[in-house]
């Protein structure tokens, strides 16, 4: 037969009371803004190792590019170039709408941002035809294409998180977790931006000064 445990007789101690803390925050207060700058980290690292295996194979060949391979085209880039960095302009100030609790001003800054980045992808895609060398013909080819492959993924991803947002942001009504949820997405697209710039040097200024 199975006793009956008597209740522990010690009082219960409060060592604090939390009901006063917000139901919400925002910035490095957010774990989330934590875990979006771990993801940008992680990211970051990727995009320097394969910088890192494109110097290496250009540091291992006698030309860069190969023979037979062409310097890639540098018009496209730097529209696609010129655009992300004037986006750069709206991300800035739609943050400072999320973080001013600004819901017609976060609708508004998001909906222009899905649009930006829908358009960026335009001079892109043209870029790709532009390389002057298939992925598969040797390992100046395949680098160059992870690079570029590499950052549109990115692209691809901040702006299939922001058209979600826009479409939540006008179906709903906006809280403190969304206006957070908006500011994390502008740093990332921050990151995508940032990100660009060192891999543009790479792939138009190795191939021109070697």
């Amino acid at each position: 037969m199975i006793g009956i445990q008597p209740a522990d007789p010690r009082p219960v101690e409060i060592v604090g009371d939390l009901s006063g803390l917000p139901a919400s925050a925002n910035g490095a207060r957010n774990v989330v803004w934590w875990g979006n700058i771990g993801f940008m980290l992680i990211e970051g690292t990727g995009f320097a190792l394969a910088i890192a295996a494109y110097l290496y194979l250009a540091t291992q060949a006698p030309h860069w590019p190969p023979p037979g391979d062409a310097v890639p085209g540098l018009l496209w880039s730097s529209i696609f170039t010129v655009g992300l960095l004037l986006s750069a302009i709206p991300n800035l100030w739609v943050r400072r709408r999320a973080l001013a609790k600004d819901s017609r001003g976060v609708r508004a800054g998001v909906l222009a941002m899905s649009i930006i980045g829908a358009l960026l992808l335009i001079p892109r895609a043209i870029e790709f035809s532009h390389l002057g060398v298939k992925w598969y013909t040797d390992g100046y080819g395949s680098v160059l294409w992870l690079l570029l492959v590499l950052h549109t993924s990115h692209v691809i991803t901040d702006l299939g998180d922001t058209v979600v947002q826009a479409v939540w942001l006008f179906t709903h009504e906006i809280g403190e977790d969304q206006f957070a949820d908006v500011e994390d997405n502008a740093n990332y697209w921050t990151f995508v931006v940032v990100t660009w710039l060192p891999v543009f040097a790479v792939i138009h200024g190795v191939p021109r000064l070697t």
